[in-house]
């Protein structure tokens, strides 16, 4: 008499597992872009996502449901506690404030997310005067799609005041942005190039037809480097302005000695080294043809994560 046949034996189950460092990989450029947001700041949105990772290699893996959520709400924690500090230091920032640049090459190719998160200064300088609850429900929400069961547990309010908190931010942002105006990469790079030889000239009259009758003029040294402290308004103080320093360059015999055209938080630009010597940051505003906001920056803490070198 023979015994039951054996069960066949069943291969091995498959099971595929993402490391944790993988999955947060997978999320890095989307909470960089969130902190940075937050902050206005590129290295300190770097620092915040390095210790967002140091957090998340140490949570067990099987317990986050949702990481891109989770991961948010950590990085979006350390971010206002942040804020806290940075807030009272800015209030004696010396001159205008702009944030740290975003440099993009001209034509380089962005993905549908990339393009949703778009950061252009002047809606940076918008959230600026938001408080940091404010900002942080109007960027989850609105920018980040985050829906507001989960942006309640990110900031510990409830659901209906973190509607309020977006409502209210959306209100002062949609009044302080201007219109935008996408500018084809090939357009871009003449419009910048064109500026940036009128820019340098004593004689304005080309700079004249590039600019917007209540073009703004806005430069952030940072107290570290020579800047205008306030901002300028209007195309007459604007030509002043650039006709006072080619004179001076001029004068001195010291020329840009490296130009390089950049896309600068989603604005058309380029990074120079100004007199030889000093890194800044141009950023153009066009809406129409003509050039209704420039942004310098020239504080060198805030250009210590760009490299530019004479070619």
């Amino acid at each position: 008499m023979t015994g039951r046949p054996k069960p066949k034996r069943q291969p091995p189950e498959t099971i595929t597992m993402t490391a944790p460092d993988d999955i947060f990989e997978t999320h890095r450029r989307f909470l960089t872009r969130l902190a940075y947001r937050m902050l206005g700041s590129v290295s300190d949105a770097e620092d915040i996502v390095q210790e967002a990772w140091l957090r998340w290699r140490d949570v067990p893996q099987d317990a986050v449901e949702a990481p891109r959520a989770y991961l948010a709400r950590t990085v979006t924690r350390l971010c206002l506690d942040q804020m806290k500090s940075a807030r009272s230091k800015r209030e004696f920032y010396v001159g205008a404030w702009l944030p740290e640049p975003l440099v993009e090459e001209i034509g380089a190719a962005e993905s549908d997310v990339d393009t949703q998160l778009d950061a252009p200064i002047a809606l940076m300088l918008a959230l600026e005067r938001l408080t940091p609850l404010e900002r942080a429900a109007f960027l989850l929400h609105d920018v980040f799609d985050l829906d507001f069961a989960e942006i309640a547990r990110t900031i510990d309010r409830s659901e209906s005041a973190c509607r309020q908190l977006a409502k209210r931010a959306r209100e002062h942002v949609r009044i302080d942005m201007p219109p935008r105006n996408k500018v084809e990469p090939a357009e871009a790079k003449r419009f910048v190039e064109a500026f940036f030889k009128a820019a340098h000239k004593a004689d304005t009259s080309d700079l004249q037809t590039l600019l917007a009758q209540d073009v703004a003029f806005h430069s952030d040294g940072g107290g570290k480097v020579l800047a205008v402290l306030n901002p300028l308004y209007g195309i007459e103080r604007v030509l002043r302005f650039f006709a006072g320093i080619a004179n001076k360059v001029i004068s001195q015999q010291k020329s840009t000695t490296v130009f390089k055209p950049v896309m600068i938080n989603g604005l058309p630009g380029y990074l120079s080294l100004e007199r030889g010597e000093t890194l800044q940051a141009t950023a153009l505003d066009i809406r129409d043809g003509r050039v209704h906001a420039i942004y310098v920056v020239r504080n060198p803490d805030k250009l210590r994560h760009i490299s530019l070198t004479a070619s």
